[in-house]
């Protein structure tokens, strides 16, 4: 039996894919101990995984924490640098008393990788984004909004006070990039296929390309069980006007239409919507998914892999440079479009050009099947225990 340390920053997209992965290790006969937040207990201790909490150690994460982490990059360095300090002491003391045989931390949760190179403890970085090396990292680059890249000048010198206190405890924080881009050398799960991934070509064999880590329901009955549109763009996306523009052009249509607005002031600003569209808090997506025609999407990575790995095309309407990279890469591979206007009838004509092509019905499952083939959950758990039985063969 081996003893398995996962961590992971207070965010949903970030954990959730790790789920699957600690509970095929807990079913396999190992021990693991998830250190992470009171929001995410019940669905830690669901794995059958020891929870740890570390909200006591930190201020409580913010409403708008996702939001932070894609437009206030200073803000998410403080936050390490904080959350790091904070814990230091009592996570360490645990983690020498238990002796994992294995961390394995988010790619973006920095002190669960600082805590195991403190204590030389092997380690494996979790990536539920694509992965950026050298090459793939210009992607990125190239995707960012002019307001992304000034918020992010802004906060330089708030970036190098919060490096200068972690490179004061020892850590190394002299480099930014070498924090955030994966190596050659580290042993890195990443949660979709090598042929999703940008320049997939280009990472080592240390990178285990596992394809999305789903746990998957049966069909939902929302839209009545029939072929539907499903739309929904995440937490951040509050534009009730493109919202009527989706119910002007897809109302009295031929498919149901299944639309996720999470504010009821938003939904009330709607107006009456036409029979064939339900307006909806919540959807459990996976299951509405299994029954999707087209999914109109923000291309945030999570609900991008999960309509693909339903064969399942996109239109795609991104927020800001993370999404616009995930969705560049479905158009790339042909399975979707960009919208390229928010008018009703920008919408109308690009959901009938993705509903009469084939093509983009046949590249979706092509990716999904590069997902599956992957191994999933199952096939994180088999990388880490690989690096656990070769870091005891080199002892």
């Amino acid at each position: 039996m081996s003893k398995i340390a996962f961590f992971s920053i207070p965010a949903y997209g970030h954990t959730n894919p790790t789920l699957g992965v600690a509970e095929a290790l807990v079913k396999a006969g190992h021990e693991v101990v998830y250190f992470s937040f009171e929001m995410f207990r019940r669905e830690i201790e669901g794995t059958g995984a020891q929870f740890v909490g570390c909200d006591d150690a930190v201020p409580p994460a913010p409403a708008d924490l996702d939001k932070r982490l894609r437009w206030d990059f200073a803000g998410l360095i403080e936050m390490v640098a904080d959350t790091t300090l904070a814990l230091e002491e009592r996570v360490c003391r645990q983690l020498r008393r238990w002796g994992p045989d294995c961390v394995v931390s988010d790619s973006l949760c920095f002190w669960g990788k600082f805590f195991a190179q403190k204590l030389q403890i092997p380690y494996v970085c979790s990536t539920t984004t694509f992965a950026f090396n050298q090459e793939s990292a210009k992607l990125l680059g190239q995707n960012r909004g002019l307001s992304e890249l000034v918020h992010m000048v802004l906060g330089l010198p708030r970036i190098k006070r919060a490096m200068g206190r972690l490179g004061q405890r020892g850590y190394p924080a002299e480099d930014l990039r070498s924090l955030l881009q994966n190596d050659r050398e580290t042993d890195t799960i990443v949660y979709t296929s090598r042929l999703f991934q940008p320049m997939g070509e280009t990472f080592s064999r240390r990178y285990a390309f596992v394809g999305p880590s789903l746990r998957l329901p049966s069909p939902s009955e929302e839209g009545g069980g029939q072929p539907v549109i499903y739309i929904s763009l995440g937490s951040l996306c509050h534009d009730v006007s493109f919202y009527r523009s989706c119910v002007e052009a897809l109302g009295g249509g031929p498919l149901p239409v299944v639309m996720v607005v999470r504010e009821e002031a938003e939904r009330r600003q709607i107006g009456g919507v036409p029979d064939n569209v339900q307006i909806v808090p919540w959807a459990e997506q996976l299951r509405v998914l299994q029954h999707a025609k087209l999914f109109l999407s923000h291309g945030g990575m999570n609900s991008v892999s999960e309509s693909l790995y339903f064969g399942v095309p996109l239109l795609l309407y991104p927020q800001h440079s993370e999404q616009r990279t995930v969705a560049n890469r479905v158009v790339e591979l042909g399975a979707g479009e960009l919208l390229t206007g928010r008018r009703s009838g920008d919408i109308r004509a690009a959901v009938e050009r993705l509903l009469r092509c084939p093509a983009y019905w046949d590249n979706a499952r092509r990716i999904g099947q590069s997902f599956r083939q992957a191994g999933g959950a199952a096939a994180g758990a088999e990388k880490i225990l690989q690096v656990i039985a070769d870091s005891k063969a080199g002892d």
